[in-house]
C-alpha cells in the first residue's frame, strides 16, 4: 500500500501522463472530428506513423521543430484527403479504406525513412522539445511542476480541445459538422455541400493525427522507428467511444489511458516478482472496462459510415 502512495504522489507520475497522454489527445481529437461529419478513419495508426517521420525528417534536414509539425500535419491531412476522396465522393467502404490506408503509410514511411537514411544501424537523433519553463507558475509547489513544465505541443494539444469544443458547440460551423454527421440531406437542403464539408473535416482530423505522431519523435523521443505508435492510433478510436463524441470526454479518456499507462511503468520498478507483461496489460485492461461502461450510453452520429448520396433517402 505504501508503494501505491508513493506512486500516486510522486510529481513525476502526473507529469508522465500529460507527456503520454498528448499524441492520444491529438489522435483523438482527429479521430472525433472525422466521426463527427460521419466518416470512419482506421488510417490513424498509419497516419500517425507517417506524421512521426516526415516530422522527424524534417527537423533532421534542418528545419526547426515547430516546422516539423507543420509538415507533420500536412502529410496528415494528404492521407485524410485519400482517405475522404475514396469514401466519401465514391462510397467505398471507410473499414477496408482506413486499414488500407494504415497499410500503405506505415510501410511507406519506413521506406521514405530508408531513403533518406539508408546505412544508419541507429537511428539518428534530433534536439527534441525541451520543458517549458514559465516564469512563477512553474514554481508552484506540484501543480506548477505538473502543468507548467511540459513542452509546447503539449499546451497546444489542450487549447485544441478547447478551440475543437467551441467550435462544435457554439458556431455555425460546428453546426454544419455536427449535421454531416447526423442528417446530411438535411444539411444539403440548406445550401451546404455535405460533401465538401466532410472532406475537409477529414482532412483536419487527419492532420492532428499526423501532429500526434509527430509529437512522438520530437517530443517524446528524438528520433524515428517504423514500430513507435505501438496501437495508439486503435486506442484512439476506442477513446472517442468512452467520449461520446466530445472534445472534453475525449481529453478526459487520452488522460485516463495515460495515467494508466504511467502508473504501471512506475509499479514494474516498484514491484519485484512480477512478469512485466501483466503491468502492461493494465492500462489496456482499465481501459476496456471503462470502454464498456461509457459506451452503454453512448450516442452514436446517425449517419457514421453512411456514405452520402445526393438525392438518396
Amino acid at each position: 500500500m505504501s508503494v501505491l502512495f508513493d506512486i500516486l504522489g510522486a510529481v513525476g507520475m502526473w507529469e508522465a501522463m500529460l507527456r503520454i497522454g498528448t499524441p492520444l489527445i491529438l489522435g483523438t481529437l482527429g479521430v472525433l472530428l472525422c466521426e463527427r461529419v460521419g466518416v470512419l478513419n482506421l488510417g490513424i495508426e498509419g497516419i500517425m506513423t507517417f506524421g512521426a517521420m516526415v516530422g522527424w525528417l524534417t527537423v533532421f534536414s534542418g528545419a526547426d521543430l515547430w516546422t516539423g509539425m507543420l509538415v507533420a500535419g500536412l502529410g496528415g491531412a494528404a492521407f485524410g484527403l485519400l482517405h475522404a476522396l475514396l469514401t466519401v465522393p465514391l462510397g467505398l467502404s471507410q473499414h477496408v479504406t482506413g486499414l488500407g490506408i494504415t497499410l500503405f503509410a506505415s510501410s511507406f514511411s519506413y521506406y521514405v525513412f530508408r531513403l533518406a537514411i539508408p546505412t544508419s544501424s541507429q537511428p539518428p537523433t534530433v534536439e527534441p522539445f525541451r520543458p517549458a519553463d514559465i516564469p512563477v507558475l512553474s514554481d508552484i509547489p506540484f501543480l506548477g511542476q505538473v502543468l507548467f513544465s511540459q513542452t509546447g505541443p503539449t499546451y497546444l494539444a489542450l487549447v485544441l480541445v478547447v478551440v475543437l469544443a467551441w467550435v462544435l458547440y457554439r458556431t455555425p460551423l460546428g453546426l454544419a459538422l455536427r449535421m454531416a454527421g447526423e442528417n446530411p440531406h438535411a444539411l444539403d437542403a440548406q445550401g451546404i455541400d455535405p460533401i465538401r464539408l466532410r472532406i475537409g473535416a477529414i482532412m483536419a482530423g487527419s492532420a492532428l493525427m499526423g501532429m500526434g505522431g509527430a509529437f512522438l519523435t520530437l517530443a517524446a523521443f528524438n528520433s524515428f522507428f517504423p514500430t513507435m505508435v505501438q496501437g495508439r492510433g486503435w486506442i484512439c478510436v476506442a477513446l472517442v467511444v468512452f467520449a461520446s463524441w466530445k472534445p472534453a470526454r475525449a481529453l478526459l479518456g487520452a488522460l485516463l489511458f495515460a495515467f494508466f499507462d504511467a502508473f504501471q511503468l512506475r509499479l514494474q520498478t516498484a514491484v519485484e516478482g512480477v512478469p512485466y507483461q501483466l503491468f502492461l496489460m493494465l492500462p489496456y485492461l482499465l481501459s476496456i472496462v471503462a470502454l464498456i461502461v461509457m459506451a452503454r450510453r453512448a450516442r452514436v452520429p446517425q449517419a457514421l459510415m453512411q456514405p452520402y448520396r445526393r438525392g438518396e433517402r
